[in-house]
C-alpha cells in the first residue's frame, strides 16, 4: 500500500509539474520556451506529459471551434466585405500605380535639378571653405614670396624680420597643411642660407678692404697732410680762425651720421656716402671711399640668429690674419720711398678702418683688442723700418722717409693712436741719416779736396771780391787796400768746404722738423752731427789728402794755410747755429763745435808730414851722394848732390812765407838736424870701412856750405846762429879730426866748457879706426919711416884713450 501510496503521490507530482509546464508554453514567449522543453526532455515522464499536450491541445481546439461557431456569421459578412474592399483595392493599387508612373516620370527632372542643386550647394560649401582658408595661408605665401624676393635682391636682414614674423605669426594659423610643414622644414635652411650669404658679403667686404687699405691710408694721410698744412697756416695767421672744420670734427661728425643710421631699414646702403653740403671743398673722408654696409648687416644678422659671438670672433681673427699680412713688409721696401709709402698706407687704411668700426658698431671690436692690434703693428713696423732704413744710403731717401714716418704718426695719432715709439725711433733714424749725410758729405769734401789746386785764390775785380768775401768770413785791412788784381791767402777749398759744412747744418736742421723737439735739443743735435762731421769726416779727408803718396810741399803748405783759416771760421760756425736755433752757447749743457781741434789737428798733421817730406827728400838728395872716401886730396868746392839740395830748400823755404812763423822755423830746423844727422850717417855707415883724410877734407866743404846755408837765414826768426847748431856735431867731429886735437879733446872731455862737448868717442872710435886702417894699409912700406910710425902709435894710443873713456862712460 505504501508503495501505492508513493506512486501515487510521485504520479500527483508529475502531473502538477505537467501542468505548470503547459501554463507556462502558453503564456511564455515562444523565444523563451527552449528551457522549458529541455526540463521536459531531462525528465523520465516524456510520454506523459506528451498526453497531457495532446489532450490540452484538443480542448483548445475545442474552445476554437465553439468560438467560430458562435461568430460564423459575422466572419462570412467579414469575408464578403473583404471580397468587396479586394476589388476596390484592386482599383485603388492600379491608380496608385498610375499616380505612381506619372509621379516617377514627373519627378525625373525634379531629381536631376535636386542633384544638380545639391553639387551647387557642396560646391558652394567648397569654394567657401577654401576662400576662408585661402584668407589664411595667402598672407602666409605673400610673406614667403616676399622673402624669397628680398634674399633674391640680397637684402638679408629685412628678409630674416619677415622669416620671424612668418614663423612666429602666420604659420601657427596654418601649420596643419603640408605646404607650411615644408616651409617650416625649410625655415633653418633659409636662415642657414642667409648667414651663409652674409658671411659671403662679409668676406667679401674683407677682401675689399684689404685691397683697398692703400688708398684708404693714402686718403687718410692727405687728409692729415691738409690738416697739418692748414694748422701751420693758422698759426702763422692766428686771425684766420674760422672756415673749415678739423679733421676730428668732420670725423666726428660723420661717426654721428653713421650712429644716426638704422641698419634695420630696407636699404641697408650708403651709411657713409653722406656729406656735408658746407664740405664741398673738402677732401673726402678716408671712412667715405668704404661701404661698411655689408658688415653692419652681417652683424645684425648674427645678432638677431644668437650668434653674435660666433661673428664677432671670426671677425677679429680675418682681421688680425689681415694685419700680420699688412704689416709684412716687401723684401725691396727700402730700395724706394714708394714701397715704405704703400707699406704705411696699408697701415693706416687697415686701423682707420678698425677705427671706423669701433666707433659705429656696438662691441663688434673694442678698445682692448684695437690696442693689441695697435701695438703689435707698433712693434712689427718699428722693427720693419729698423731694419730696412738700415739699408738706406742715400740721406734724401732717409730724410724723405722721416717726412713720411712724421705723416704716418700724425695720421694715426689723429685717430687715437699712441704714436710716440714712432717719434723715440725717428731719433734713432736720425743717426742713421747723421751717418749717410757723414758719408755722402765725405765724397763732397774728397771732391773738394782732389779738385783744388791749392793756389791762392786769385781776384781780378771788385765782384769776385765781394762774393768770396760773401761765401766764406774773412777780413784783411791790407788785402782790401790792396789793388787789383790780388790773391786771397787760402785756396778754392776754404770757402767750399764752409760752405758745405752750412749745408750740412741745414741738412741736420731738416730732419729735426716735425719732430716736436725743443730748440735745445735740436741745437744739441746739430752740434753733436756737425762735431762727427768736422772730427771724423772731414778730419779724415784732409788726413787723405796729406798723406797721399804725390802731395808736394806746395800742397802742404797751402793746406797748413787753408787749415788756419778755416779755424779762425769756427766762431762764425757757432753764431751760424746758435741763429738757426736760438739757442745761446752760453746755455747749460750747449754743445761746443771741435772744428779749433779738427783744423788744428790737421794743420799738425801737414806739419808732420811738411817734415816727414823734406826729410824724405833729403833723403833721396844724400843717395845722390858719391864719395871717393879714398881721396888724397879734396875737391875744390862743395859736391854737387850737396849745392842741389841746398838749392831745393832755399826755393822749398821760400815758399813758407804765408806759413805761420813757428811751422817754417821749425820745417828749416827739422830739415837741418835731419841733414846732419843723415851726414853723420854716411860719415859713419859700415859700408865705409876705411876713408882718408882728404875724403873727410871734402866731406867738410859739404858741410860748410850746409852751414853757410843755415847762415843765411833761410827763414827768419831764428835768433843768433840756432840753425847752426843743427850741424855742431858734424862740426866739432870734422875740427877734431882735420885738425888732429885729441890732446885738447882727451884732456877737456866731460868738462862743460869743452871744445868738443858734443863729439861721442864712440863715434870718434868708429872715425878713427876707419882711418887707422886706412893707414895700415897705404903704409905698408912706409912704416919704416919715423914719423909715420909715430902717428901710427898716435893713432893707436888715440883708439886706446877712447876705449877707456868708453868703457868708464859704461861702468
Amino acid at each position: 500500500m505504501e508503495r501505492g501510496k508513493m506512486a501515487e503521490l510521485e504520479s500527483l507530482e508529475t502531473a502538477a509539474e505537467h501542468e505548470r509546464i503547459l501554463r507556462e508554453i502558453e503564456s511564455t514567449d515562444t523565444a523563451c520556451i527552449g528551457p522549458t522543453l529541455r526540463s521536459v526532455y531531462d525528465g523520465e515522464e516524456h510520454g506523459r506529459f506528451m498526453e497531457k499536450l495532446e489532450a490540452r491541445i484538443r480542448n483548445h481546439d475545442r474552445e476554437i471551434e465553439k468560438m467560430c461557431n458562435f461568430h460564423y456569421q459575422g466572419f462570412v459578412d467579414s469575408i464578403t466585405e473583404l471580397l468587396k474592399v479586394r476589388g476596390e483595392a484592386q482599383k485603388l493599387k492600379n491608380q496608385v500605380t498610375d499616380t505612381n508612373r506619372k509621379l516617377q516620370n514627373e519627378g525625373k527632372e525634379l531629381i536631376i535639378a535636386m542633384e544638380e542643386l545639391k553639387q551647387c550647394r557642396l560646391q558652394q560649401r567648397n569654394i567657401s571653405a577654401t576662400v576662408d582658408k585661402l584668407t589664411l595661408c595667402l598672407p602666409v605665401l605673400e610673406m614667403y614670396s616676399k622673402l624669397r624676393e628680398q634674399m633674391k635682391s640680397k637684402r638679408h636682414y629685412p628678409a630674416l624680420k619677415t622669416l620671424e614674423h612668418l614663423e612666429h605669426t602666420y604659420l601657427p594659423q596654418v601649420s596643419h597643411y603640408r605646404f607650411c610643414k615644408i616651409m617650416v622644414d625649410n625655415i633653418p635652411k633659409l636662415r642657414e642660407e642667409i648667414k651663409e650669404v652674409s658671411m659671403s658679403d662679409l668676406k667679401d667686404f674683407l677682401e675689399s678692404i684689404r685691397k683697398h687699405s692703400d688708398k684708404i691710408g693714402e686718403t687718410a694721410m692727405k687728409q692729415a697732410q691738409q690738416q697739418r698744412n692748414l694748422d701751420n697756416i693758422v698759426s702763422q695767421h692766428p686771425r684766420i680762425s674760422g672756415g673749415k672744420k678739423s679733421k676730428k670734427e668732420v670725423c666726428a661728425s660723420s661717426d654721428l651720421e653713421v650712429k644716426n643710421t638704422s641698419p634695420m631699414s630696407e636699404q641697408d646702403s650708403g651709411i657713409l656716402d653722406v656729406e656735408d653740403e658746407d664740405e664741398d671743398e673738402e677732401v673726402p673722408g678716408a671712412q667715405d671711399l668704404v661701404d661698411f654696409s655689408p658688415v653692419y648687416r652681417c652683424l645684425h644678422i648674427y645678432s638677431v640668429l644668437g650668434a653674435r659671438e660666433t661673428f664677432e670672433n671670426y671677425y677679429r681673427k680675418q682681421r688680425r690674419k689681415q694685419a700680420r699680412l699688412v704689416l709684412q713688409p716687401p723684401s725691396n721696401m727700402h730700395e724706394t720711398l714708394d714701397g715704405y709709402r704703400k707699406y704705411f698706407n696699408q697701415i693706416v687704411g687697415f686701423f682707420v678702418v678698425e677705427d671706423h668700426i669701433l666707433h659705429t658698431t656696438q662691441g663688434l671690436v673694442n678698445r682692448a683688442y684695437i690696442d693689441e692690434l695697435w701695438e703689435m703693428a707698433l712693434s712689427k713696423t718699428i722693427a720693419a723700418l729698423r731694419t730696412h732704413s738700415s739699408y738706406c744710403s742715400d740721406p734724401s731717401l732717409v730724410l724723405d722717409l722721416k717726412n713720411l714716418i712724421v705723416l704716418f704718426a700724425d695720421t694715426l695719432q689723429g685717430y687715437g693712436f699712441p704714436v710716440n715709439q714712432l717719434f723715440d725711433m725717428l731719433l734713432e733714424i736720425q743717426d742713421q741719416y747723421s751717418e749717410t749725410l757723414l758719408k755722402k758729405w765725405s765724397g763732397v769734401f774728397r771732391n773738394i779736396l782732389d779738385s783744388d789746386n791749392y793756389s791762392p785764390i786769385p781776384v781780378t775785380n771788385e765782384e769776385v771780391y765781394k762774393k768770396i768775401v760773401g761765401q766764406f768770413p774773412f777780413q784783411d785791412a791790407e788785402l782790401e787796400k790792396q789793388p787789383f788784381p790780388k790773391k786771397f791767402p787760402f785756396s778754392e777749398f776754404v770757402p767750399k768746404v764752409y760752405n758745405q759744412i752750412k749745408e750740412f747744418i741745414y741738412a741736420c736742421l731738416k730732419f729735426s722738423e716735425d719732430l716736436h723737439l725743443s730748440s735745445t735739443e735740436v741745437d744739441d743735435m746739430i752740434r753733436k752731427s756737425t762735431n762727427l762731421l768736422l772730427t771724423r769726416t772731414l778730419s779724415n779727408c784732409l788726413q787723405t789728402v796729406i798723406k797721399r803718396k804725390n802731395v808736394g810741399l806746395t800742397e802742404l803748405v797751402q793746406i797748413i794755410i787753408n787749415t788756419t783759416h778755416l779755424e779762425k771760421s769756427c766762431k762764425f760756425l757757432e753764431e751760424f747755429i746758435t741763429n738757426i736755433t736760438n739757442v745761446l752757447p752760453e746755455t747749460v749743457h750747449t754743445t761746443k763745435l771741435y772744428g779749433t781741434t779738427t783744423f788744428k789737428d790737421a794743420r799738425h798733421a801737414a806739419e808732420e808730414e811738411i817734415y816727414t817730406n823734406l826729410n824724405q827728400k833729403i833723403d833721396q838728395f844724400l843717395q845722390l851722394a858719391d864719395y871717393d872716401w879714398m881721396a888724397m886730396e879734396p875737391g875744390s868746392k862743395a859736391s854737387d848732390y850737396l849745392v842741389d839740395l841746398i838749392g831745393f830748400l832755399r826755393s822749398t823755404f821760400a815758399v813758407f812765407t804765408h806759413l805761420p812763423g813757428k811751422v817754417a822755423q821749425t820745417a828749416c830746423m827739422s830739415a837741418c838736424k835731419h841733414l846732419s844727422t843723415s851726414l853723420m850717417q854716411l860719415l859713419l855707415e859700415a859700408e865705409v870701412r876705411q876713408l882718408t883724410l882728404g875724403a873727410l877734407q871734402q866731406f867738410n866743404l859739404d858741410v860748410e856750405e850746409c852751414e853757410q846755408f843755415a847762415r843765411s837765414g833761410p827763414v827768419p826768426g831764428f835768433q843768433g846762429d840756432t840753425l847752426q847748431l843743427a850741424f855742431i856735431d858734424l862740426r866739432q867731429l870734422l875740427d877734431l879730426f882735420i885738425q888732429w886735437d885729441w890732446s885738447t879733446y882727451l884732456a877737456d872731455y866731460g868738462q862743460p866748457t869743452c871744445k868738443y862737448l858734443r863729439v861721442n868717442p864712440t863715434t870718434a872710435l868708429i872715425l878713427l879706426e876707419k882711418m887707422r886702417d886706412t893707414s895700415r894699409k897705404n903704409n905698408v912700406f912706409a912704416q919704416f919711416r919715423k914719423n909715420e910710425r909715430d902717428k901710427q902709435k898716435l893713432i893707436d894710443t888715440v883708439a886706446k884713450q877712447l876705449r877707456s873713456l868708453i868703457n868708464s862712460h859704461h861702468s
